[in-house]
């Protein structure tokens, strides 16, 4: 089927995002609190490191997100742009790539929000979150339940979303609130030795590719394009708002962690609560984590809501030109939603954690999987900058929104911090007890999903070809 045919008489999603929707989305997609206990688990010299990546990465992310989608308006976003600039296969890998690395990263969330909401059971429950059975448990009911309200629509799964944006925006105005009153009454411990490179930088290496990993999201919303009300009018502000308040929002919550917990005992999974736990003491208002861990478990549940329901639409628009099975293309009769897509996703993650918590712990294998989610992530992010030095040196056809010069730095920029962060994504973090294993699982989990990835669209394009040549 063409896309024109695909457009005219195939299944329609609903509109249903607004421009304030959209902000919502992109500051729970980008700024995920998650991330940052990993990271400022290396120190000082991270906040460098956010500051090089918000200049070369962000913003470049930025100019091909606006760019990109204004060019190519449609559901799919890094597979529909792509698929136009390289071609079909590469189409299909960037958008492969983009799904399978939510089948990892959307569990780190989960394992997360068990690591979070243990807190609001009370002192002493702390330690439930390094209980293999118990986190799984935990973990998969919070992901039936998302799931579930995915698959009755974003009228209803964009409330998640939205809930989850405002729980990030409180919970993150608490913690930088409590580190401003602690700098004002007791002053900090933080040197301006903290902040310069380590002797043995192996670690920190590995939380530059996390950085990127981070900041990733401006583009999930063109992920859904057919599903954004008024695009061309609403998308353009809301990139700017999600990504200023993103930005930010990063910055001084690694510099308030730090100022708060010593950075050799920051927990990967309870840094954040284990910073407010610790501040709140000082200060005398202890009866605050309780409910801080509440609204954070709000907030992370809106960060996986929102990149399950994104990441869904890939496989639903390749089922659709019948490079994965026809059955993803599915939409709930109901509901209008890629339901098949959505239930496939959930197994396939369900798989992976059980396969990891076999050889490590809570922790490490939260580490494992984000480590393999960052350079799937990146590669359409690959795509997307490569896409912007094309156009920059075509001929000049008068539809884009930026100058040959803009995309052409946007592009080269965005390109080699995009590769260095995938590299620095094989070095293993300080979590990880057998860098041996380790390796093998980042070396031979790219090598598998990408040979996937042509698997399927080799085997369903040869399919696609014979339907179009009526054998």
């Amino acid at each position: 089927m063409s896309d024109n045919g695909r457009e005219s008489s195939g299944p329609h999603l609903k509109r249903a995002l607004g421009r304030w929707d959209l902000v919502a989305l992109f500051v729970v997609a980008i700024f995920n609190l998650n991330v940052v206990p990993s990271i400022a688990a290396n120190g000082g010299v991270t906040l460098w490191l956010w500051l090089i990546s918000l200049v070369f990465f962000f913003w470049p992310q930025g100019i091909a997100v606006l760019e990109l989608a204004h060019r190519y308006p449609g559901e799919g976003g890094v597979y529909l742009w792509a698929k136009e600039v390289f071609g079909d296969f590469h189409g299909f890998l960037s958008g492969w790539c983009y799904w399978t690395n939510n089948m990892m990263y959307v569990p780190t969330v989960m394992l997360y929000f068990v690591g979070v909401s243990v807190f609001v059971l009370g002192p002493g429950h702390e330690s439930l979150a390094d209980n293999k059975l118990f986190t799984v448990s935990a973990s998969l009911l919070l992901f039936v339940l998302l799931v579930w309200l995915n698959i009755r629509g974003l009228g209803v799964g964009k409330w998640v979303n939205n809930l989850g944006g405002i729980g990030t925006g409180i919970a993150a105005a608490v913690l930088v609130g409590l580190g401003i009153v602690m700098w004002l009454r007791f002053g900090t411990s933080v040197t301006g030795a903290d902040f310069r490179i380590p002797a043995n930088p192996r670690f920190v290496l590995n939380s530059f590719g996390v950085i990127c990993f981070g900041l990733v999201g401006l583009e999930l919303a063109s992920v859904m394009g057919d599903e954004i009300r008024e695009p061309e009018k609403n998308l353009p502000g809301a990139v700017a708002w999600g990504g200023v308040l993103s930005g930010v929002l990063y910055i001084l919550t690694t510099l308030t962690l730090l100022i708060a917990v010593s950075k050799d005992q920051i927990s990967v999974l309870q840094g954040i609560v284990q910073a407010v736990g610790h501040m709140a003491g000082r200060i005398g208002v202890a009866w605050i984590v309780a409910p801080f861990a509440l609204m954070l478990s709000i907030s992370i549940a809106g960060i996986g809501s929102a990149w399950l329901a994104g990441s869904a639409r890939i496989p639903f628009v390749a089922g659709l030109d019948s490079y994965l099975p026809a059955w993803l293309g599915r939409i709930h009769p109901k509901y209008g939603t890629p339901y098949a897509a959505l239930i496939l996703h959930a197994v396939v993650s369900v798989l992976l954690v059980g396969l990891n918590f076999l050889g490590g712990g809570v922790q490490e294998t939260f580490q494992k999987l984000l480590s393999l989610a960052v350079v799937l992530q990146l590669v359409p992010f690959l795509y997307m900058f490569a896409a912007l030095l094309k156009l920059a040196t075509g001929q000049d056809d008068g539809k884009g929104r930026y100058s040959k010069g803009v995309l052409m730095a946007s592009g080269a920029s965005g390109l080699i911090t995009t590769i260095l962060a995938i590299i620095v994504a094989f070095f293993p973090a300080q979590q990880i007890t057998s860098v041996v294993w380790y390796e093998v699982w980042m070396i031979g989990g790219t090598v598998l999903f990408i040979g996937l990835a042509a698997f399927f669209f080799f085997i369903y394009g040869r399919r696609k070809a014979a339907a179009a040549a009526g054998i």
